[in-house]
This record gives C-alpha cells, sequence and structure tokens, in this order.
C-alpha cells in the first residue's frame, strides 16, 4: 500500500503575481504551504528576476496544466540596446556593446520578422537539457553549446514605448516555449545594436491575469485560513480553451472509471479533443467519438 501525501485534498487554481527575486519553484512551495494542500505544480516557469502572473494548481488541477502551457501568453518588456550580456538579461555580464541605437522606425521594422511562426534558439542559460544536462548548468560552468532552434507562434509583437535611445518597451503574445530574453538578443542583433532583457513582466497566461494575482505579501498574511481558500479558483479554467461536452449520468459514472461514456455534443468533430462536465463540475478530457468521450484524464473530485 503507498504512502499517503501530507496536506489537504483540495483542487482547483490560485493566481499568484510573482514578484522579482524568487523562483517559480519557490512560489508553488510557498502556496503548497499556505493552503496546506497535497499536490502543487505551476503552469509555466518564470526566470527568478521575471515578475508576474503565475498561475498554481492544487490537486487535481494539475492535470489541466499542459493546457495553460499550451495556451497563448502575454509579455511585456523592456530591452536595453547596445549591450549584450552572458544571459541575454540584466542579470548577466555585458560581453559586447554598441554606440548604434536605431530610431523609432526602424524598430518597427525589424518586428515584422519576428511575428507568425518563427525559429528561435534558447538562451544558452536556459532549462533545455543537452545530453541529459541543463543548458544553464553547462554554461555556468563556462562551457559554450550549439542549441537546435525550436519553433513558436508569436501571435503580435509591438512597439509600447521608447522611454530613451537605450530603451524600447515592447509587448509580445506568443505561444509555448517562447524565450523573451532570445527575442531582445536577436532583435538587438538584427539592428545591429545588441540587446538584452532590462525587466519582463507576464502581464497574462491562458485565463489568469496578473491583475487578479495574489502577492507573496498576501499569502504569506492569509496563509492556513479560511479566507486564503476563497481565492481558489475552478479546475474547470483550466480548460477555458476546450469545448465542454455535458454528460448523462450514466456516461459520467462510466468516465470517472476510465471507461467511454455518453456525452451531449454540440459544434464538436469526430477526434476532437474536450472535456465533460456532469453537473457543473469536470469528469474527464478526452477525444471525443461518436456521442462519446474516450477520456485521457479523468478527475477525481470527490
Amino acid at each position: 500500500m503507498g504512502r499517503k501525501r501530507k496536506g489537504r485534498a483540495i483542487s482547483g487554481w490560485l493566481v499568484v503575481d510573482k514578484p522579482a527575486g524568487v523562483t517559480s519553484t519557490a512560489v508553488v512551495n510557498k502556496v503548497r504551504w499556505a493552503l496546506q494542500a497535497q499536490k502543487a505544480g505551476h503552469a509555466g516557469t518564470l526566470d527568478p528576476a521575471a515578475t508576474g502572473v503565475l498561475a498554481v494548481a492544487l490537486g487535481e488541477a494539475t492535470k489541466t496544466v499542459p493546457y495553460i502551457t499550451d495556451a497563448l501568453k502575454c509579455y511585456r518588456f523592456m530591452v536595453r540596446l547596445g549591450q549584450a550580456t552572458t544571459t541575454d538579461d540584466a542579470e548577466g555580464a555585458v560581453i559586447a556593446e554598441s554606440d548604434a541605437r536605431p530610431t523609432d522606425a526602424a524598430i518597427a521594422e525589424a518586428l515584422a520578422p519576428f511575428r507568425g511562426e518563427i525559429m528561435q534558439i534558447p538562451p544558452q542559460f536556459s532549462a533545455v537539457k543537452v545530453d541529459g544536462e541543463r543548458a544553464y548548468d553547462i554554461a555556468r560552468a563556462g562551457e559554450e553549446m550549439e542549441l537546435a532552434a525550436r519553433p513558436l507562434w508569436v501571435e503580435s509583437l509591438e512597439m509600447i514605448a521608447r522611454p530613451d535611445a537605450d530603451h524600447v518597451e515592447l509587448e509580445m503574445v506568443c505561444g509555448k516555449g517562447g524565450y523573451v530574453r532570445a527575442i531582445a538578443r536577436d532583435l538587438g542583433a538584427a539592428l545591429g545594436c545588441h540587446g538584452h532583457v532590462a525587466w519582463l513582466r507576464r502581464i497574462w497566461s491562458g485565463p489568469f491575469d496578473a491583475s487578479d494575482g495574489l502577492s507573496m505579501e498576501q499569502i504569506d498574511a492569509l496563509a492556513q485560513s479560511p479566507e486564503l481558500d476563497s481565492y481558489l479558483r475552478p479546475l474547470e479554467q483550466g480548460l477555458a480553451d476546450l469545448p465542454e461536452l455535458p454528460a448523462t449520468p450514466e456516461g459520467a459514472a462510466k468516465m470517472r472509471n476510465g471507461n467511454p461514456g455518453m456525452v451531449l455534443a454540440a459544434n464538436v468533430d469526430y477526434g476532437d479533443e474536450a472535456w465533460a462536465s456532469y453537473q457543473g463540475r469536470a469528469v474527464a478530457v478526452g477525444v471525443y467519438k461518436a456521442g462519446e468521450l474516450h477520456p485521457s484524464r479523468v478527475f477525481n473530485l470527490d
């Protein structure tokens, strides 16, 4: 018999406005402690220096993390022109400098190739694995490596402000796996002046918005109290990008046992991924086939 997890069997999402200077893992650990939760995880790492929305999944909501990870995200960031750094952000040492400063028009023109389906090489200091090791561990050891370019969908990339000749503020909406630091690095290279991220904030991620997030101070103040529970969002918010199919009572019972169950379909094609609900709660995620949902993930919300 397996050991029972310590803590409360609670499920849902807690939206955090992550401050600079802490890791995403530290935020998850704080939330798990504050809610005394058995299980917690997050949907998309933010660098320690970055701020903004970090959605923490609890309990059964951890099964919906991939759908938030795959969702579009919005980043606001400042690019420092004229300098390249080892880490492609302000945390690293300056390794190249330039006196060249592009015009606003030149920046606007240079942004165009960064929209749509692009190929992006991750920063040397990133969590990408190289022969089983994290790239940042290899980089910290002073070794350089060739990282393979990866596809990235950039929905939009716009100049928001130009506070001075050395800085340009940008906003980007992109898909899974994007590195804002790589955008700053490559934009600086395209402009012939170098560049790195001065600061970065994730404005929203899928259905979750930084403006709705709790601060770490609020989490500390409300820790292990019923009031903190009131900020929990339902597991179902993690499924916002999938169609919902109401299940019949018999269908819900079958799906809870991992078997295909009958659902009431509307605007869903054969083979589409969807989630089934019963009495307003998620039952399962799976593939729709001929009136039934074939579950790949089943939720235990009793």
